[in-house]
């Protein structure tokens, strides 16, 4: 098989989210990230305290992002940050910590904000499968009849001894249920992994990945775990960095191959790494950019001659 009978991007050898983002859209669209002031069940006390271990919110929220300031503020001064593009439509990206965890009347009010403003087509719903009720979805499914509604589920992995392990506080049996009753409204549904979490080798991982692309899902979205400061997982690695496997980049790349050739080849693929500023990182230092590794990682496909789904099962 040869990469010109390929209908996808990059050459054909995956099916890559941004090109269809392309196609799908006349206007350039940018998605503009809001702190709306959302919190999680395992920061509240209602499942547990402190949140999944990894997690600081702070290294990936960006500057004009603040639960201080209305969403109306955040979108105009995302504009500002953006205004490269003059024309350029966007879509409000609820993305800090659990964006469907409150009340109904409290979401209506949120979401209805962002969408009122004159340049938001659309919203991408940043969540957990255990935050999201029958009576949120049907909300979403009436609102993606006139507006572009993606909701992104953390996965994180299928492994629940893993899932325990980051204090995560749902199972991967969640995960399924909830995707499952997305499906079919309408909704666009993201998930994402985490890669390298303790208790997950490079097999179950594999796995994880090949267990949710034969679910409704259109986009995946995958990074490698990092250690951040300010976490509880810092310390953990401090104190017992032998419970941690972090990949070396190289190993990484060829890793992704071995997911993308046995994932569904249906399934969208949005990103492979995460970056965070300086000054946040302990480890794995990388100091690559996330397109500079989109390169290497359509070289290794390349050179190894294999493409999305060429070793999936349905």
């Amino acid at each position: 098989m040869t990469e010109t009978k390929y209908a996808w991007g990059h050459a054909g050898r995956y099916n890559d989210f941004p090109s269809y983002f392309r196609r799908k859209f006349t206007e350039r669209v940018q998605k503009i990230s809001v702190d709306a002031g959302f919190t999680c069940p395992n920061r509240d006390g209602s499942k547990g305290v402190g949140g999944c271990t990894y997690c600081n919110n702070n290294s990936f929220n960006p500057p004009y992002c603040s639960p201080k300031k209305s969403i109306t503020q955040q979108i105009n001064e995302g504009i500002e940050f953006f205004k490269k593009y003059k024309t350029q439509q966007y879509l409000v990206y609820f993305q800090a910590y659990s964006n469907t965890y409150a009340s109904l009347e409290k979401i209506k009010q949120l979401y209805q904000e962002a969408l009122n403003h004159e340049r938001v087509i659309g919203l991408v719903i940043g969540t957990r499968p255990d935050c999201i009720s029958d009576a949120v979805l049907d909300y979403l499914e009436d609102l993606a009849t006139n507006y572009y509604i993606s909701v992104e589920y953390g996965v994180e992995s299928a492994n629940d001894e893993a899932l325990r392990f980051i204090n995560r506080g749902h199972g991967y049996k969640e995960a399924e249920q909830t995707i499952g009753n997305t499906a079919n409204r309408g909704i666009h549904i993201g998930v994402h992994l985490v890669n390298g979490l303790p208790f997950d080798d490079k097999e179950s991982m594999i796995n994880n990945a090949v267990m949710l692309s034969r679910l409704p899902i259109e986009t995946l979205k995958m990074h490698q775990l990092q250690i951040l400061n300010n976490t509880l997982m810092a310390k953990q690695f401090e104190q017992e960095p032998e419970l941690f496997y972090l990949f070396e980049m190289e190993e990484y790349l060829d890793f992704i191959v071995d997911i993308i050739e046995r994932i569904n080849p249906q399934v969208m693929l949005e990103r492979f790494i995460n970056q965070v500023p300086e000054g946040w990182l302990i480890a794995p230092k990388w100091g690559i950019k996330n397109y500079q590794f989109v390169n290497k990682l359509n070289n290794h496909l390349k050179a190894r001659d294999t493409w999305q789904g060429r070793l999936f099962v349905d």
